[in-house]
């Protein structure tokens, strides 16, 4: 068993090491997203066994990635895909379990040393809880987890001494630059941002953003959802709340900076005034392969920086006015209790309904900022209340771009099934009565 580092990412122990040469295995949860496929050329080159692969739907892709990986057990997330699934791979060994139970059991599978969390939303919650209850270390890429349900997640982490190391570039960038300093010596992190593609732009140049124009990031490549995050630069939002909730900062020290070039992924200056900052190329599998092998670091196939190629290196303070949403998130984090899961759902309706052409692009801002201005907070919430925040923030949104005339019909899509929902009673208590129905809300659209 590998000795356990210290169980929060903040302020990492450079002295522990991993004894041997042996890597461990893993589990993939997300393995046919962006982050999830790097993961997987991360592991291969460094000869780590996968034990578990999962997905959603795109059952195509994760049919290759088990007859090359050969896992011992790949979660489908979509019931109706798994059934398809498990006929496509009933010449293997693998075993297929469907479902959210199915995610918990592939982040649980015996012989698993580090749980790759890359999948998107809030279903990577539950899964990311129970390898924590396993000891295991988790190479966090779901910014959900952290930004809903941060501190309960931490706090649980440390009950367990389960070591949580970030994936996302800025935050493994402080990561690093916090080796073996003093909490007290920090004086502030500074998160960088790329800026999106609409870098420079004003609010009424961005009025008539199409989802085709916000998917096209200068940098990253990404899914989907992020890409339009990074639009908004709701993402560098979440990064915020993610990075407060990981190092055990108050707000007041994290702030933002623009860096088109994206060489510098974050910096952390302390009370001397001294400032340490991380610089790579932008490749995720840099990040990833750190989460995998820290304390240690190991060749990489990513290439390495010419710092003489490099022309300038340019900062800018954030345009507060043309990306609202980067404002909703230090509003929320300020606030606490369930705000952030509030926050986070909202976004993740309103960036569904923005990517099927149904929302403009400040409406992703209006539909965010209406949900929190209108569900009560919970200050001191249980798993269940955050949970339960969540879907009804994306419940909110939905019924708040209602057509006249079905104003009630509320359409939840909780990933794994389509449901309607009735608002039959105040904000206040925020219950819910939900009755399936797969086709109400797009009759209603």
């Amino acid at each position: 068993m590998r000795d356990m580092l210290k169980p929060t990412a903040s302020f990492p122990n450079s002295d522990v090491r991993i004894p041997g040469s042996q890597l461990g295995a893993i589990s993939v949860l997300g393995s046919t997203g962006s982050v999830g496929q790097q993961a997987l050329e991360v592991a291969e080159s460094l000869g780590i066994c996968v034990r578990a692969l999962s997905a959603d739907k795109n059952i195509g892709r994760l049919e290759g990635q088990v007859r090359k990986y050969r896992p011992e057990i790949a979660a489908v997330f979509d019931n109706a895909a798994a059934r398809d699934f498990s006929v496509r791979v009933r010449d293997t060994s693998v075993r297929v379990v469907p479902g959210a139970d199915g995610l918990i059991e592939a982040a649980c599978v015996d012989g698993v040393d580090t749980v790759v969390a890359a999948v998107v939303g809030t279903a990577g919650l539950l899964p990311t809880l129970a390898a924590i209850d396993m000891g295991r270390r988790v190479a966090l890429a779901n910014k959900e987890t952290l930004v809903c349900a941060g501190d309960f997640v931490m706090k649980r982490a440390q009950e367990r001494s389960a070591e949580i190391i970030p994936v996302d570039s800025e935050h493994s960038a402080i990561f690093q630059c916090l080796k073996s300093e003093a909490p007290d010596s920090v004086k502030r992190i500074i998160l960088t941002a790329s800026g999106g593609p609409f870098r420079g732009m004003s609010r009424e140049e961005l009025r008539n953003v199409t989802p085709e124009m916000a998917l096209r990031h200068p940098n990253w490549i990404m899914g989907e959802k992020v890409t339009v995050d990074s639009a908004t630069m709701m993402n560098k939002g979440l990064e915020i709340i993610e990075a407060v909730r990981l190092f055990g900062l108050p707000p007041k020290k994290v702030s933002v900076v623009v860096h088109p070039e994206s060489i510098i992924h974050s910096m952390v200056e302390f009370i001397d005034n001294s400032i340490t900052a991380q610089l790579a190329a932008t490749d995720m599998r840099l990040p990833i392969q750190y989460a995998l092998t820290y304390p240690q670091r190991k060749p990489s196939p990513v290439s390495g920086l010419d710092l003489t190629q490099l022309s300038a290196l340019t900062f800018y303070e954030p345009d507060y006015d043309a990306f609202p949403c980067l404002s909703l998130a230090l509003e929320a984090v300020e606030i606490g209790g369930t705000a952030c899961a509030v926050l986070n759902g909202a976004n993740e309706a309103a960036v569904s309904l923005f990517l099927r052409g149904c929302l403009g692009f400040y409406g992703i801002y209006d539909s965010v900022r209406a949900a929190l201005d209108s569900i009560g907070n919970i200050a001191d919430p249980s798993l269940d209340d955050i949970i339960a925040a969540g879907e009804a923030a994306r419940n909110y949104v939905f019924c708040h771009n209602r057509v006249a005339g079905i104003e009630r019909i509320l359409y939840v899509d909780l990933g794994n099934r389509c449901n309607n929902s009735v608002w039959n009673t105040d904000r206040d208590t925020r219950a819910w009565t939900l009755y399936s129905s797969e086709t109400a809300w797009r009759q209603g659209k």
